[in-house]
């Protein structure tokens, strides 16, 4: 599937906006963007339209959101699978997308097969993690975990090349 969509430099800026607060009201963004608001909303219809902006949602700040509900675990875990073959990776990729705890699910060159990045309230759910996507899966070779003792920085924009 082709994706072709031409963006010039007010779609570059509105981009970058909408990166770093995507709650700005409409007719604050075309004042910022120097357009009208009409344009404005019609550029963010076609940014959406063509799946560019994938999806809007709130950033929740652990630190903040762990002082209500308790400290929660951050595992980064590299999984090596023993046959790498297409049908194999999509299956483990397909698990590991679907389940919850899962925040993020890379397929990585060189070195383990995939990066997972795993949220849990504790370690008794980490354990019931990986038995459900590693110690289940006979082709699963071998997962190396690293537990997060500090975010020091999370982003979420793409860099633009901005004029």
């Amino acid at each position: 599937m082709e994706f072709s969509i031409d963006l010039d430099g007010v779609d570059l800026r509105l981009l970058d906006q909408l990166q770093r607060d995507a709650s700005i009201s409409n007719q604050a963004l075309a004042r910022q963007l120097g357009v009208s608001s009409a344009t404005c909303l019609r550029r963010v219809r076609r940014l959406h339209d063509s799946g560019l902006i994938e999806r809007q949602v709130a950033i929740v700040q652990p630190e903040r959101l762990a002082q209500a509900l308790g400290h929660g675990l951050t595992a980064i875990a590299e999984v090596s699978l023993d046959h790498q073959d297409a049908a194999q990776l999509q299956a483990f990729e397909a698990r590991a997308v679907a389940d919850a705890a899962v925040q993020q699910c890379w397929r990585v060159s060189p070195g383990p097969d995939f990066v997972l990045i795993a949220r849990v309230p504790d370690m008794p759910t980490w354990l019931a993690l990986t038995q459900r996507l590693f110690t289940q899966d006979a082709n699963v070779r071998n997962v190396r975990t690293f537990f997060a003792t500090k975010r020091a920085k999370f982003e979420t924009n793409l860099p633009l090349a901005l004029d």
